[in-house]
Formats: structure tokens, C-alpha cells, sequence
């Protein structure tokens, strides 16, 4: 019986080879060659890529074996995740390899800024000796303030903690304990900014980080502040970060990462480059051998698993694995409830119970546990999330997690629901359940409120007092600004209680807006949902 085939479509390393073990046929092409690459999917059962390999739709088409994409690293640019799930391909990654690298460049840029050592090697190398130029200042006894205290955050807070500075955090999503177990004090992000000497972030990219250092944050900071970005290109405005830099509000920046890579001639990026308080690496925060060699064996082992039949932790869009098809449709479903579950959240989980009713009880659903805090931690933490890595990010912040099974479900023949205890002492359930035979994912509850609406990738959540006009005043203000409201559910218990409205959306929502609506209806909670595709 012949060998399945692994393709390596970029320079692995040999531990990476060695960890796929003797039961493949590996064979090797350049990536870059779009006619080689489709010669040689043609007979491939798994294709390894770095970032270079392009693999898109088209290059799928060539590939009627493939049954895994492995991107040796953590972005999946140059993978289309969408594209594969559709042709029943895998996709894995390896969303660990690179924490330690990327906590290292932070200090690293941090060093760098407080030394002057860049400018200073320039002036050096350029034959001068301009001692007095370059005087610096010490990290001891400063303010570093961290946003997103995910796991590339807390190893930055444990290198900083030993500089014997004073470390302080923003991150909404984590509790008072874990800060504390961090040796880290939680702070408002206006009262971060205005305290540190030192601020990085390392949140994920989402419409609401986007741009969350601004122009406002720039002007509260210290005059003496440095700012450092080696997470995502975007989540500091450039524009307002050159026009900081220029003025003097701030001290200098330290950036790995841009808007634009690399930065185009013109833009904004480009623009921070020409800065002498600016210093600058080219996106190498998995650039050292330990990652990429860290990167190659995981996904190594991921493409065993895959080919093997069994599960995947490392999975992206599928689970993989030995999971009944009756079980199956719920894993997308699960992660979407937890996208809204986690959206919905006024303050921290602490626990979760996912609960299991109906017919599904006769099957194993573990995986919906996984696909549970796959979902809920998605968008609030800035490391990809899988099914590995999402029960130590809950371990990590004290979630404590519980599946709950049983085979009563009176309006469906199966209900998921998330319920969990925040921080802040309230409770928050969202349900959902799959219906017909396409196997619609629809929403049917929030907290008390029953709902059915189809899962879609823009929603809006209102919790307002039920009177008259609420509708109206709402549908005008999102018709004025021309966003499409493509369905709608109202829910309440009584007359004059608590309604909850839920608006699906044909686009997104800007902030502006959703404060403008907020305001002019008076309600208690007010959401706006993204869905993430798996």
C-alpha cells in the first residue's frame, strides 16, 4: 500500500522532517512556482508552508487528495481558510511556536528605545563619537503598562517584573486573581496610559482594537512615554502615532509591525519610518531558530494526527478526529455561541458550564467543550486560539469549565447552551440549536429571553425598556446611515419589562453610531456581535 504523500512546499527544518516519522513519502517543491505547486498537490495527501506558499482556492482545485493544510507558523494569511473548509481540508497551524520570540522583541524594543542603542550603533558606525547624544534612561523602578494580558502579555510581565519595574495591565477579559497570580495591577486603559513610562500592546486585531491607541491616549500619555507594537499592524493609529512623535507628546515608539507590510512609499507606515524616536523591525517576532524550528514539529505532528484519523488540537477550521457525523455540525455552531457569549460579557468569566440537551446526549461531544472556548476566547485574546491551546487559556484566567449533558429538550431536538458566572456577580446564557435539513445555526436565547434568528456575521444586541417608539427610533438612525437591517427579533416577558432586540446587519457598524443609537433608546446593554468565521 502506497505511502501517503506530504508535500514541503518551503525550507523546513530537519526536526520537522524527523517529526513526521517514516510512514510519509516527503517530497519537495518550491511554493513560489504556482506551476510546480499545482504538479505537485495533484497527488498530495498533506502540503507544509511557511508564509511564502500561496494556498488559495485555485490552488485547491489542483489538489483532489488533500486532506491537510499545515502553515508552519501562527498567521494564516496566505492560507484561504474559507476556501478549504469548503473542499473538506484541514487547516493547522502552530499558535504557541512563537510566544516566547515575540515576548523577547518586546523588551527587546523596549531596551532599544530606553538605550538609544539604535541611534547610537548608527552614530557610532558612522564614525562619530557623540557620548552626550545618546543618554538614556533605566527601566528600574518605571511603569510598563500592558495591554492584553494573554500569554505573550504575562511573559512579557514576568521579564519586566525582574527589571524591577512596576508592571500594570488592561485587559478586560481577565480577573482581579489571575493579575494577581501575574504579580500585575489591572488598571482602566485611561488610567494605563496616563501612569506609564512604557506602554505595549498585544491584543488581537478586531473592529473594536483597531486603532485603540490613538490621538486621545497619545495626548494623556507621559511626555516621556515610549509605545511599543509587536502583536498586529493597526492596532495603533500611524497617523496620530507620527503626529504624537512630531510634536513631542510622546518619546519615541518601537514598532514590529504595520498597517501596510512592508510599509508602502506614502503611507502612513512609511511615514513613521523617517522618525529619528522610532525604532523598526520587519514583522520578526517568530523570526528566531527556536520558533521556526518550534513551528515546523508541531504542525509536523498535526499532519500525523490529521492523516492518522485522529484528532487535531491545532485544528482551525475543523476538528478532525474521530467525531460522529451526527456530532459534527455542532462545532461551528458551539464556537459562533461562544463569539456572541463573549461579546455579550459586561466583565470576566470565571466559569462556564456547557450544557448538552437533547439527542445529542447519546453521542461523545467533548470536542463542543473545545469548541466552546475556542469561541469564547477568539476575539479577546491575541494569540491564535485552538483547540490545544483554548482550555489552558481558561485554566490561566480561572475558568473553571463543566460539561453538562442531558437528553431533555421540549422545542428542538437539540440545544447547546453556554452559561457562565462574571466577574462582576452577574450570569449570562446564550443558546443555540441547528434546524432542517441544511442544518441552520440559529440563535434561540439569550439569558431569559427566547429567540429564534439564523447566525449571521453582523448582529447588534439591544437590552432597553419596552415602550413605544424604541423600533422606529433605531431603524431611522441605522437607515440614515445606510446600514441595512437584514432581520430582527424583539423578545420580552411582560409589557413595559426589559425587551431585547436582536438586528442582523448586511455590514458592520461604527462606533459613532452604535453610541448615537445607545444613547437615543437609553439601553442597559448594548453589543455589537462579529462573528468570526472558523
Amino acid at each position: 500500500m502506497p505511502k501517503p504523500v506530504v508535500l514541503i512546499a518551503e525550507e523546513l527544518s530537519p526536526a520537522t522532517i524527523e517529526a513526521l516519522g517514516p510512514d510519509f513519502e516527503v517530497r519537495k517543491v518550491d511554493g513560489t512556482d504556482r506551476a510546480a505547486l499545482f504538479s505537485a498537490l495533484a497527488e498530495s495527501d498533506a502540503v507544509l508552508v511557511r508564509s511564502a506558499t500561496k494556498i488559495d482556492e485555485e490552488a485547491l482545485s489542483h489538489a483532489p487528495k488533500l486532506k491537510v493544510v499545515a502553515r508552519a507558523g501562527v498567521g494564516l494569511d496566505n492560507v484561504d481558510i474559507k476556501a478549504a473548509t469548503t473542499a473538506g481540508v484541514m487547516v493547522v497551524n502552530a499558535p504557541t511556536s512563537n510566544i516566547v520570540s515575540a515576548a523577547e522583541l518586546t523588551v527587546g524594543h523596549i531596551l532599544s528605545l530606553a538605550r538609544r542603542i539604535p541611534a547610537a550603533h548608527a552614530s557610532l558606525s558612522a564614525g562619530a563619537w557623540k557620548r552626550s547624544s545618546f543618554t538614556g534612561a533605566e527601566l528600574f523602578e518605571k511603569t510598563v503598562g500592558i495591554i492584553g494580558l494573554g500569554r505573550i502579555g504575562a511573559l512579557v510581565a514576568a521579564r519586566l517584573a525582574a527589571f524591577d519595574m512596576r508592571v500594570v495591565a488592561y485587559d478586560p477579559y481577565v480577573t482581579s486573581a489571575r493579575a494577581q497570580q501575574l504579580g500585575v495591577q489591572l488598571l482602566s486603559l485611561d488610567e494605563l496610559v496616563a501612569e506609564s513610562d512604557f506602554i505595549t500592546i498585544h491584543m488581537p486585531k478586531t473592529p473594536e482594537t483597531t486603532g485603540m491607541l490613538g490621538a486621545e491616549q497619545f495626548t494623556a500619555m507621559k511626555p516621556t512615554a515610549f509605545v511599543v507594537n509587536v502583536a498586529r499592524g493597526g492596532l495603533i493609529d500611524e497617523v496620530a502615532l507620527h503626529g504624537a512623535l512630531v510634536a513631542g507628546e510622546i518619546a519615541g515608539a518601537g514598532l514590529d509591525v504595520f498597517t501596510s507590510e512592508p510599509p508602502a512609499e506614502g503611507g502612513s507606515a512609511r511615514a513613521l519610518l523617517d522618525l529619528p524616536n522610532v525604532v523598526v523591525t520587519p514583522h520578526l517576532g517568530a523570526s528566531t531558530e527556536e520558533a521556526q524550528e518550534k513551528a515546523g514539529v508541531s504542525v509536523a505532528r498535526s499532519v500525523r494526527l490529521a492523516l492518522g484519523g485522529d484528532l487535531v488540537p491545532d485544528a482551525v477550521n475543523v476538528a478532525g478526529g474521530v467525531i460522529d457525523p451526527y456530532v459534527r455540525p455542532g462545532i461551528s455552531l458551539v464556537e459562533k455561541l461562544g463569539q456572541i457569549f463573549a461579546a455579550l460579557a459586561t466583565s470576566p468569566l470565571t466559569s462556564l458550564d456547557v450544557e448538552v440537551h437533547g439527542e445529542l446526549n447519546d453521542y461523545d461531544v467533548s470536542v463542543l467543550r473545545l469548541a466552546a472556548l475556542k469561541g469564547v476566547f477568539t476575539n479577546i485574546v491575541s494569540e491564535t486560539v485552538s483547540y490545544v491551546n483554548a482550555p489552558l487559556l481558561a485554566e490561566q484566567r480561572g475558568v473553571a469549565v463543566r460539561l453538562i449533558q442531558d437528553d431533555v429538550s421540549d422545542e428542538y431536538r437539540n440545544v447547546i447552551t453556554l452559561r457562565g458566572a462574571l466577574s462582576d456577580g452577574s450570569q449570562l446564557s446564550v443558546s443555540g440549536t441547528l434546524t432542517g435539513p441544511k442544518q441552520i445555526e440559529k440563535l434561540v436565547g439569550i439569558n431569559d429571553h427566547a429567540v429564534e434568528l439564523p447566525i449571521e456575521k453582523h448582529h447588534v444586541v439591544m437590552l432597553y425598556t419596552d415602550r413605544p417608539g424604541i423600533v422606529a427610533v433605531y431603524g431611522q438612525k441605522f437607515g440614515q446611515a445606510g446600514i441595512n437591517i437584514a432581520g430582527m427579533q424583539i423578545a420580552r416577558q411582560a409589557a413595559g419589562a426589559q425587551a431585547l432586540s436582536i438586528l442582523t446587519l448586511d455590514s458592520p457598524v461604527s462606533d459613532e453610531l452604535l453610541d448615537d443609537v445607545q444613547s437615543a433608546i437609553d439601553a442597559d446593554l448594548f453589543r455589537q456581535i462579529e462573528i468570526t468565521e472558523a
